[in-house]
């Protein structure tokens, strides 16, 4: 643990003016992002004694090796730096909400020639209209279901469309009603578009006009004796009705709002949001987060704001939002806000009425989500911790291993050789550093070796990023050193475990790489497969854990991760690899037999050293089609290391890695 004095910046080097800051470890990693008014005045509160600070904050201090800072010139360019720095580093010291699923939202392609509603998840499109979230896609289609009476808008997929406009014939909806069938010609596109432009005024809350409207028509229809026209108004409204009961009006004044409510304890916080459109309820989420930092109820809505706005422009962004606690930076964030809106956002905390009795509302549902996710994840706690401890017992480690990093190799038969390193964080996985190798050095099925270069390959990255610090000195000019563009590095964070798939040889293999590397602060062991038996370097014996053991449990989820996540890389190059060739040209040979000639002989490859008597020996291969393949094959490009064993094309890693590390990234 580092003395925080040791990097404390000299009295009048810091500025004092609005900014950004942000900590950083021992390895460079970026560990906390932070804003203040005055620069100065909050990194002096930093260090001051350790024993007076909050624990999770005299944690970080003492975790950072060093800070630095970016003076901007309003508190507003402030707030939109730290989102984007909190969103580029992920600092782990930061409060990061965990959304507790993936909402959907009723989406309607406005950037479209013909619109189409749907069920839509993910980031926000531009010039998509979007309608929730909700808490269900069944809620989705059951309010599109009973409107489509009314707006028979288009909802089919562009691939169902244009082969409707091909055959000239409408599909299912189109000739039940559901749907204006502009494929075929029924409406315009602006006709269309106008039908599209009313749905979504009809789901954005102007609805009393048009029911008044529609209502106007059905007695003018029936005054003239049009009485299937009235009665087919009547089912329209009577649909719209029981749309609209879906969503009851919980402010009566048309509000469009977002309410925040917080429920927290010393660890954690859930957040739930109400989204109100024209006083209607149209969408809920949650989040729930670990308090990581030294943070009360307005910085969870901060953040919380952050979260929730940082991508959103237009009218995502409502008139009104309702929050428990004013932030810190009041003003400048209703300026954020009205910035994003385009017009001014009212940010502030109901003190009566309906909008306080629904802000109840709201925290009630915050405070059960917490309760909820603290019984899920009480015994995951318990038994990670457990697990970690279990593993550091019997390799005889100084301390739990926080981060663990597994390798894997695989291969068909020699060929495709490649490699998967997966890392685990606190027990958890985390996927956004896995990484996977291409073996490109030697050809062949040598585990062993293989091992030994992907291990090498991932540990000389890692010195490369200490060589920057002056921490590491390279001998004879060994690898470039990458320039420092402030952004997070692939490799610059070491892991406390190193765990490969394998018994004594690829351990072995590990350990002379990070031996010849000079890292000597890192444990390695292997997990063999038959028996489940940990190995350690220099060991004649393998370490058994109990098949109970916690720690056992773990290590072979780390392990299992590693091997599926190499299996699908190596499956992903194979199939691109059989994908097209020679063989998709050869005249009368059927995807049937292709695939029994590649089962056969196990690769491109080894088809094209075969003979045509070879060829004959597959089930449904004549001798004209066996001499035909073989003089496809034998035009082709020779195999090599380098070559497309299909198609002869050279082939380029798919994402080439700087020097000395030799990586494709995930």
């Amino acid at each position: 643990m580092a003395d925080p004095s040791s990097y404390r910046p000299q009295p009048g080097q810091i500025p004092d003016s609005p900014g950004v800051y942000r900590f950083r470890d021992e390895h460079r990693r970026v560990i906390y992002v932070g804003k203040a008014k005055s620069l100065r005045q909050r990194l002096a509160s930093y260090f001051q004694d350790v024993a007076g600070l909050h624990p999770r904050t005299a944690t970080m201090v003492t975790t950072a090796a060093s800070v630095e800072w970016t003076v901007v010139s309003t508190e507003v360019e402030a707030l939109q730096l730290e989102y984007s720095w909190i969103k580029e580093f992920d600092p782990r010291f930061n409060v990061k909400y965990r959304d507790d699923k993936s909402y959907p939202s009723l989406a309607v392609t406005m950037n479209e020639q013909y619109p189409r509603v749907q069920v839509m998840r993910g980031p926000k499109k531009k010039g998509v209209r979007y309608f929730g979230p909700y808490g269900h896609a069944w809620a989705i289609r059951e309010t599109v279901d009973l409107m489509l009476r009314v707006f028979p808008v288009r909802t089919c997929s562009a691939g169902v469309f244009k082969r409707s406009a091909q055959i000239g014939r409408p599909c299912l909806l189109g000739y039940i009603g559901k749907c204006s069938a502009p494929c075929v010609g029924r409406v315009t596109p602006d006709e269309h578009r106008e039908l599209a432009e009313d749905f979504c005024d009809f789901m954005a809350g102007r609805t009393g006009t048009y029911l008044s409207r529609l209502e106007k028509e059905m007695h003018e229809a029936a005054e003239e004796m049009e009485y299937e026209k009235a009665a087919r108004l009547r089912d329209d409204i009577g649909a719209l009705r029981r749309a609209m009961e879906k969503n009851a009006v919980v402010l009566a004044d048309a509000t469009d709002a977002d309410l925040i409510a917080v429920a927290e304890d010393e660890l954690e916080a859930a957040v739930q949001i109400f989204h109100v459109r024209g006083g209607r309820v149209r969408g809920q989420r949650g989040w729930v987060t670990d308090k990581v930092e030294a943070v009360d109820t307005a910085g969870l809505v901060e953040h919380a704001l952050q979260q929730l706005y940082g991508e959103e422009k237009g009218e995502a962004v409502p008139k009104e939002v309702l929050v428990p606690a004013l932030p810190e930076d009041t003003a400048a964030l209703s300026q954020w806000l009205a910035d994003r809106r385009g017009s001014q956002v009212s940010l502030r905390i109901p003190q009566r009425g309906d909008k306080k009795a629904l802000m109840e509302t709201v925290h009630r549902n915050a405070q059960q989500s917490l309760a909820l996710h603290k019984t899920k994840r009480a015994s995951d706690l318990t038994t990670r911790s457990r697990a970690l401890e279990e593993i550091a017992e019997a390799l005889e480690l100084d301390s739990a291993p926080l981060r663990i990093e597994c390798f894997d190799i695989s291969h068909l038969q020699g060929d495709d050789v490649v490699a998967s390193m997966v890392v685990f964080e606190d027990g958890l996985a985390r996927k956004s550093e896995y990484r996977r190798f291409q073996i490109k050095s030697f050809e062949g099925q040598d585990d062993v070796r293989s091992m030994h270069e992907v291990v090498s390959r991932r540990f000389r990255r890692y010195l490369q990023e200490k060589l920057k610090t002056g921490e590491w000195e390279a001998e004879d000019g060994e690898g470039a050193v990458p320039e420092d563009d402030g952004r997070p590095q692939r490799f610059a964070y070491p892991p406390q475990l190193v765990v490969v798939d394998g018994g004594q040889p690829q351990v072995a293999a590990a350990k002379r790489a990070l031996e010849e590397l000079g890292v000597d602060d890192v444990a390695v062991c292997g997990l063999a497969k038959r028996l489940e038996e940990v190995w350690l370097p220099g060991e004649d014996d393998p370490v058994v854990l109990p098949r109970t053991s916690e720690g056992l449990y773990l290590l072979q989820r780390v392990r299992d991760e590693a091997h599926r996540f190499a299996i699908q890389y190596q499956r992903n190059k194979r199939g691109k690899r059989l994908k097209s060739g020679p063989l998709d040209e050869v005249p009368g040979l059927g995807e049937s037999r292709k695939q029994a000639l590649i089962k056969h002989f196990g690769s491109v490859k080894k088809l094209r050293q075969a003979t045509i008597d070879q060829i004959c020996e597959v089930p449904g291969i004549g001798r004209k089609t066996a001499e035909t393949v073989a003089a496809a094959l034998a035009g082709a490009v020779p195999a090599g290391p380098a070559v497309n064993m299909a198609t002869g094309e050279i082939i380029e890693d798919e994402n080439p890695a700087p020097a000395g590390g030799g990586t494709s990234r995930r």
